[in-house]
């Protein structure tokens, strides 16, 4: 099964694309080998994020239709809320982006937080890897832009695209040091309501005195996604940034931090909030940090 999937997807299989991303949700037997058997890919990965209602899904669907009218073809992760129930996605971005649905040269999937503390998919790095063996010009990951993904996006995106609206004056000040370290582009939606010029003036202002990332200067550019307006500096700019990346010490940075969360993920994968309760129901004089101790000493014997 797995031996025939990687040559199917790279010849532009989606049904095969399709089948590995759920295998890989749900841990087949054989994902381990499947994944350590993928090629090297310099495919793209654009970040989308930022508050909701700032039009996120809606220059996703701009900025597709802009790179297929450029004979692109894109993949497109979609990041959502996931019900407590069934722990699917509460928000169908293939509804919203229905247009795309049988375009040959977009393949776009929804997935679920599944109660991640960050907001993003627990197994996003290696389905957006295995996207990345498939041939998409560009892949593009829209994050549900709540809790921590404004920050878990910058450790898996080469470029983060941070999506602001005219009125988030505020929560941009608030947000000021967290925005200006993970934001490689701002765009300003919505940029037809009242006072966005000065916003973006305000804007640009505050990406100039905060300490610029080597030899890249935050661009800040004005979108009206709603009538896909702002989008070819938009795109330039991401071209442009992503050149600068190639041989830059951030891809080294990214790939330790993806490290990083593989090796998070496989340490924690026996761990079982069920049977942590049961023992900690058998204790007596429970101590926290005790317990943990004694429990990874346990867990390191099997």
């Amino acid at each position: 099964m797995w031996d025939k999937l990687l040559p199917s997807i790279s010849s532009g299989n989606i049904k095969s694309l399709a089948r590995a991303i759920s295998l890989i949700e749900n841990e087949v037997e054989g994902y381990d080998a499947f994944l350590r058997s993928l090629p090297v890919s310099a495919t793209s990965i654009i970040g989308i994020t930022g508050p909701p209602g700032a039009g996120k899904s809606t220059l996703t669907d701009a900025l597709i239709g802009k790179l297929v009218a450029e004979g692109k073809r894109v993949g497109v992760i979609c990041v959502d809320p996931s019900s407590p129930f069934s722990f699917g996605a509460l928000l169908g971005d293939r509804i919203r982006m229905s247009e795309w649905y049988n375009n040959p040269s977009v393949y776009i999937r929804s997935l679920a937080t599944r109660g991640s503390l960050g907001g993003l998919h627990p197994k996003i790095i290696e389905i957006a890897d295995v996207m990345k063996a498939a041939p998409f010009d560009m892949i593009i990951i829209e994050t549900v832009g709540v809790g921590q993904s404004e920050i878990e996006i910058a450790a898996l995106a080469d470029t983060t695209v941070v999506v602001v609206v005219p009125e988030a004056g505020d929560e941009v000040q608030t947000m000021k040091a967290g925005l200006m370290e993970i934001a490689d582009i701002f765009v300003v939606n919505k940029a037809d309501r009242p006072d966005a010029d000065m916003f973006v003036k305000n804007l640009r202002m505050m990406v100039h005195a905060a300490v610029q990332k080597q030899q890249w200067h935050i661009p800040v550019v004005k979108t009206i996604a709603s009538q896909k307006q702002g989008l070819d500096e938009l795109v330039q700019q991401v071209t442009a940034h992503n050149e600068l990346q190639k041989d830059s010490s951030r891809q080294h940075w990214l790939l330790a931090e993806k490290a990083y969360q593989v090796i998070q993920q496989k340490r924690m994968k026996n761990v079982r909030k069920e049977e942590l309760q049961q023992a900690i129901a058998a204790s007596n004089a429970f101590n926290l940090y005790r317990f943990v101790e004694e429990w990874m000493v346990i867990k390191s014997k099997k």
